[in-house]
């Protein structure tokens, strides 16, 4: 269903109530305020073209929730599934009914705010099992709510509630990623991101929104050493949490969003990224103990003989090794201090991938000296902050010497 494009679903119902506005009164009858209407249907009556880009998350049926949910409405023995089931919750544009055919009809006009909003889980469900289902079998609750085209973001928030919708998911609803999207329209990896929980794709938009965090030198100053960006490697959610405050801050004076600045570079930090993944191996030299294959480090898988080969997490090169985030995220994260503000946009003060050549086996020998002195543990690695502001300083250092 296009933006402009109406669409209008009849079908039958056991039960039409229409909940009166509590804020409309004699003095603004027929001004267009909010209103509810409950309806309870037979689930063998219920369409199976409800719109669906209104609902923020991708429905899983293989969850636990949505497994309850295929048990309650299959059990012949229990005729209960709309007392026990949330149901379904309509945005919609218009309803009627008729009650002479106990017909109503649904108008869905703008898909962007009109169709299911909640119980997405339920309705696949309903849909897989109501042909092994008699007819006055099983009967679910529908909620039709009309007039909320200016609150529906909040609505979809408020109502997704049952299995906690993450923030993703949200703002994927209120449009927060278009920026996102633009930066990487032109990557051969853009069709691989999700967006939306249970959308299961090769990358998350969390893990491209980790990979920017450290790289926002509005949060994160280059003057000030004890600023690390860590939770790139230990919080993706905390990542997600600081783009969506930047866009609703920012949302009236986006040149304030450090995000905007940066989108002209997200490209290269994604490239780099994917440059020092696949090298990794190169830029090894050996270890104090002695350890020269990059194999042998704990952490590192390598691929076993007559095996495929790993690829990259974007661009999805060929690897002979599998690093972990832990030596990767420190190293990468070195990399923010080449960035620097000019005109109100984020741009490199030196060709980061020339300075990845200068000093890849340098940065990459202190970060695996680190996971030694931890124990031979990637994961303290990841997290020690000593060791990101030794990596930082290392490329700080280099940039002042090159000026």
């Amino acid at each position: 269903m296009s933006l402009s494009e109406k669409k209008v679903l009849k079908f039958k119902v056991s039960s039409f109530r229409r909940i009166p506005n509590p804020y409309i009164t004699s003095n603004n009858i027929g001004e267009k305020r909010p209103e509810m209407f409950i309806l309870i249907c037979d689930i063998k009556d219920i369409p199976v073209d409800i719109p669906m880009d209104t609902n923020p998350r991708k429905q899983n049926e293989k969850t636990k929730v949505a497994k309850k949910i295929q048990n309650s409405l299959v059990d012949h023995s229990e005729r209960s599934f709309y007392l026990l089931n949330r149901g379904l919750l309509l945005s919609a544009k218009d309803i009627s009914y008729n009650n002479e055919t106990n017909e109503v009809s649904i108008l869905f006009e703008d898909s962007r705010v009109h169709g299911n909003v909640d119980g997405g889980h339920t309705y696949e469900i309903i849909k897989e099992n109501s042909v092994h289902l008699e007819k006055g079998e099983q009967y679910v609750k529908v909620e039709v709510v009309t007039g909320i085209e200016d609150i529906f973001e909040q609505l979809a928030a408020a109502r997704n509630t049952s299995v906690q919708v993450k923030d993703q998911s949200i703002a994927e609803l209120e449009k927060r990623f278009e920026l996102i999207k633009e930066a990487f329209r032109k990557e051969r990896f853009y069709n691989d991101i999700s967006y939306k929980e249970n959308d299961v794709k090769r990358i998350d938009v969390t893990d491209l929104l980790a990979l920017l965090n450290l790289f926002n030198i509005d949060k994160y100053p280059t003057d000030k050493l004890s600023s690390m960006p860590i939770n790139s490697y230990s919080s993706k959610k905390t990542c997600t949490d600081i783009y969506i405050q930047y866009s609703k801050n920012c949302a009236e004076d986006q040149t304030k969003n450090p995000y905007f600045k940066m989108k002209e570079i997200m490209p290269d930090i994604v490239k780099l990224y994917d440059e020092l993944e696949t090298r990794m191996q190169e830029f090894y030299k050996g270890d104090s103990t002695g350890v020269k294959k990059y194999g042998a480090i704990t952490g590192v898988m390598m691929v076993k003989s007559g095996k495929e080969r790993y690829r990259s997490k974007f661009y999805e090169s060929e690897m002979d090794y599998s690093t972990p985030n832990g030596f990767i995220y420190p190293i990468l994260g070195a990399f923010r201090a080449l960035v620097i503000e000019e005109n109100g946009v984020y741009k490199w003060s030196a060709d980061p991938f020339v300075i990845l050549d200068e000093l890849g086996s340098s940065l990459v020998g202190s970060t695996i000296q680190m996971s030694r002195d931890l124990g031979n543990n990637p994961n303290a690695t990841g997290k020690n902050s000593n060791l990101w502001q030794t990596l930082f300083m290392l490329v700080k250092m280099t940039i002042m010497k090159m000026k």
